[in-house]
Parts: structure tokens; sequence; C-alpha cells
């Protein structure tokens, strides 16, 4: 538990609060500000990212700033899968390409665990990722947040 400020929306969600509490996930995550982005965690959070499991928002923020300087021109989609209480699954897909102009989609599933104040206590991730084709990327809009009315992942057929 944090003592700090409550993250809203809160636990226990409903639907609309979980698709809220995903949405400004994938706000946070599109703005690739690592230091902003951890801070939607609890301090002591524990996660697991394929092989990674950091533990903490010093070693989240250490974790994503690797990730987004290798991870360039990051694009990001989540959506809803089933909650309950106060956790949230989520499947995602995101685009970006590396320092050599190759182009990778990755698709995964999350299970998060918030605390009471709405901080993301715990968050399982697992991920695959292909390359693919410049022509064949589907996440085109300015880097930053998504935009409102932007096809969902399944209306993407993803």
């Amino acid at each position: 538990m944090t003592t700090e400020a409550p993250r809203h929306p809160l636990p226990p969600f409903t639907k609309e609060t979980a698709i809220e509490k995903v949405r400004l996930a994938e706000d946070g995550w599109n703005g690739c500000d690592p230091a902003k982005v951890a801070l939607a965690y609890t301090p002591d959070s524990k996660w697991r990212n394929r092989a990674e499991f950091p533990e903490g928002r010093a070693e989240i923020e250490e974790f994503l700033t690797r990730k987004w300087d290798k991870e360039l021109d990051y694009r990001l989609i989540k959506e809803l899968w089933v909650y309950d209480g106060n956790r949230i699954a989520v499947r995602y897909a995101y685009e970006y390409h590396d320092d050599s102009g190759n182009w990778f989609r990755a698709y995964g599933n999350e299970n998060w665990e918030f605390d009471e104040n709405g901080y993301m206590d715990r968050r399982f991730a697992s991920i695959n990722e292909h390359p693919i084709a410049a022509a064949d990327r589907k996440f085109h809009w300015p880097l930053g947040r998504r935009p409102d009315g932007h096809p969902s992942l399944g209306d993407l057929g993803l």
C-alpha cells in the first residue's frame, strides 16, 4: 500500500472504471516518459515482463528507459479483457522500429492488481513479437496519445 494521493479510478472496478484505467495506462505508456509511467505503480510494485522481473519504481523506470531507448516510434493500444475487484486483465498490441529501421509488432496480455489507492502493485506480462514490413503497420497516429475514435484492436483485426 502507498500513502500517496489516490490514483483514480479506484478499485473495486466497474466496467466503466476498468476501461478508464486501461485507457489511462495506455496513454501513459504512449507518452514514453519512464519517470512519469513509474509513478502509476506502488513503490514496491512487482513485475514480470518476459525474462525480466523489475521490483519497485526505480527498477521499473530503468526497465522502461531501456525499452524506449531501443523501441523507437512506439505506439500502443490496450484493450480491457476482464476485471474483478482490484484486478484487471488486458490484451494489447504495439508497434515500433529498431535503430536500423526494422519494424515489429508485439502482442500480449497483462494481468494487473491494484492497491486500494489505485496504484498498480503487480503486473504480469506475456509478450510475443514479430517483424513486420513498414507497409503493414496499423498504428499511424502522431507519437503520443492514441486519438479518440482510432480503431481498437478488434476493429483492426488484431
